[in-house]
């Protein structure tokens, strides 16, 4: 089992240098992918390679689906997003026979941009033509399955459909008829995610990585682009291990994440989490190398299998974004 092991990081290895030899900045699409609509992760700044967080984990590492001990669950999201978009999503974690043949994981994502006034270039006095309202949307449908493979590595994986309609443009002119070739951008494709966790057996360090959004070129109309694919390594503690036992609390974690975008310089992101009496958890987080958003915010409360999250993230220009998320697991 240890050569298995050695084998699937030499393999991760060789996989994320091809995938980041040829990097293009703010040349991807579909940035939908790139926002994780759970409310605690937002609060932790995304910092979730190494933490549980049920079928949460889809969103940041499916690794960490094996860490699910609950037979059943069900997260809903809802994500006030910048410039009025808004994220609703949907997840659920299935562990049948006691996690004897893994963890199976769903979730739904979908994106409403609002109402946007349509118009088209015209040989008129305005130079345009209003041609309606247009209704962009994404959506995301993906499958996820994650195992131990001994007592402290755990493998995981995600395929992922996602679609985005963004209305009918102009994509060519036709100079015999003196018209616009006018198509609808409506774009799908298939995305993959891979992830791993380590429990090193000391204390409670982990290790993890995820590579996310790895798909082939997708295009619209005659442009192709790249998914925002990202390679995050991870470790997170509860540092209440390390205090004299006269000095504990209760749990505090920590957990910090060292991200390599696509389309975006590196960053470190930063979380903290606090429990207090088993029932209410208090959350920060920190994001580096950011221009309009740094700190996050939020809390969570849990009993009786009902956990309720809530996060506040400053976004500088554009304000602030709240996300919402409720969760029932049994």
């Amino acid at each position: 089992m240890l050569n298995r092991v050695r084998i699937f990081f030499i393999i991760v290895s060789v996989l994320v240098g091809s995938l980041f030899g040829q990097q293009k900045l703010a040349q991807t699409g579909f940035q939908f992918l790139s926002v994780n609509p759970d409310a605690r992760a937002s609060a932790l700044a995304g910092a979730m390679t190494t933490v549980a967080n049920f079928s949460g984990a889809l969103w940041a590492n499916p690794a960490m689906l094996s860490e699910s001990g609950k037979s059943i669950e069900v997260s809903l999201y809802m994500n006030r997003w910048i410039a009025g978009i808004v994220h609703n999503g949907l997840s659920a974690s299935f562990r049948p026979s006691q996690g004897e043949y893994g963890v199976l994981g769903i979730s739904l994502q979908y994106v409403d941009y609002g109402d946007v006034e349509g118009t088209q270039v015209a040989y008129n006095k305005q130079g345009y033509i209003e041609t309606g309202i247009i209704k962009p949307f994404a959506f995301l449908f993906s499958l996820g399955y994650a195992r131990e493979l001994t007592n402290k590595f755990s493998v995981g994986g995600q395929v992922k459909w996602a679609q985005q309609y963004l209305g009918p443009a102009i994509t060519s002119y036709v100079k015999e008829s003196n018209q616009f070739e006018i198509k609808n951008m409506k774009a799908s494709g298939l995305a993959f995610d891979i992830g791993t966790h380590y429990k090193t057996g000391w204390k409670s360090i982990v290790f993890g990585m995820s590579v996310r959004n790895f798909s082939e070129e997708i295009k619209y109309a005659e442009e192709g682009f790249q998914l925002p694919l990202t390679f995050n390594i991870g470790v997170s503690a509860n540092v209440m291990d390390f205090v004299p036992k006269k000095y504990k609390t209760d749990y505090l974690l920590v957990t910090m994440d060292a991200v390599h975008p696509r389309s975006h310089p590196e960053y470190i992101k930063i979380g903290l989490e606090y429990r207090l009496l088993s029932l209410l958890d208090l959350r920060m987080g920190y994001m580096s190398n950011t221009d309009e958003k740094n700190f996050t915010f939020g809390f969570g409360v849990h009993k009786f299998g009902l956990h309720f999250d809530y996060a506040y993230i400053p976004f500088g220009v554009f304000n602030n974004v709240q996300r919402f998320a409720l969760r029932f697991a049994m």
